[in-house]
């Protein structure tokens, strides 16, 4: 039986656009943050039942195998297409580092900024993310060969890692003495790490759902595709926090 065409990638496209609409006024002081949180938050609920609907369609039997070839080349242009995304912020601080104006002194990090310690929260971070790496990919493993006990521990080890990583990145926004609107180097500091912050948020919320979808035995050894899509999505934001770390924390500020 033929999978029926879906709303909801265009729902989630319309509450894209709004988000990033909202973002930008919020951004010149033109709205309050409630309208980049509403907007947010209908993001989480539209994709949570997009997932809901795939599983629920998964599990009926809908998927063939040319969709599942479909569904994992579509999660592969779509990791793609957030590359790029961040190579913008990447270009915008390299840009502004290798060739300083006289609006920030000649120098980077700029005159008057206080980087923070690449040593403190940073460092502990990149321990937490690369920690969660090797405990999805334990339970990937654990799935693979069926066992189920060590596949619930180690995913759900990876959450709790995703969340614990959430609380440092806040504690080290409240502890950065420089904040956005300090010229290039706050907004590009900002504008990456948040928008990094907002993916692992987003990455931890998928890997939820995955792990509930795990306790109620809807994955099996050869069944478990969202796992490999949630996975892939985790790789991809370590790899971009590792770039992060290395760039504009310890290059950036040296």
């Amino acid at each position: 039986m033929a999978v029926q065409s879906s709303f909801w990638p265009f729902l989630v496209s319309l509450v894209l656009f709004s988000l990033m609409s909202n973002l930008a006024l919020w951004f010149h002081l033109k709205l309050s943050f409630t309208m980049v949180l509403f907007p947010g938050l209908l993001l989480v609920t539209t994709s949570f039942l997009w997932w809901k609907d795939l599983n629920r369609e998964s599990m009926i039997g809908y998927h063939t195998h040319k969709l599942e070839v479909s569904l994992r080349v579509a999660m592969l242009l779509f990791i793609l297409s957030e590359v790029f995304f961040f190579v913008s912020f990447f270009w915008a601080f390299y840009d502004a580092s290798l060739s300083p104006t006289i609006d920030v002194g000649m120098m980077w990090p700029p005159k008057g900024i206080v980087t923070l310690s690449v040593y403190s929260v940073p460092l502990l971070n990149t321990i937490i993310l690369l920690t969660s790496g090797i405990t999805v990919t334990w339970a990937h493993h654990s799935i693979m060969n069926n066992y189920f006990n060590k596949s619930v521990f180690s995913l759900g080890i990876t959450v709790v890692l995703g969340v614990y990583f959430l609380f440092m990145q806040w504690v080290e926004y409240n502890e950065a003495q420089f904040s956005i609107a300090d010229g290039v180097y706050g907004s590009t500091f900002f504008m990456a790490t948040g928008f990094h912050g907002m993916h692992v948020m987003v990455g931890t919320i998928f890997l939820f759902y995955v792990l509930l979808n795990l306790v109620d035995c809807k994955l099996l050894y050869n069944h478990h595709f969202s796992f490999e899509a949630a996975a892939w999505y985790w790789h991809f934001v370590d790899v971009v926090w590792l770039i992060l770390f290395i760039s504009i924390y310890w290059w950036g500020s040296l």
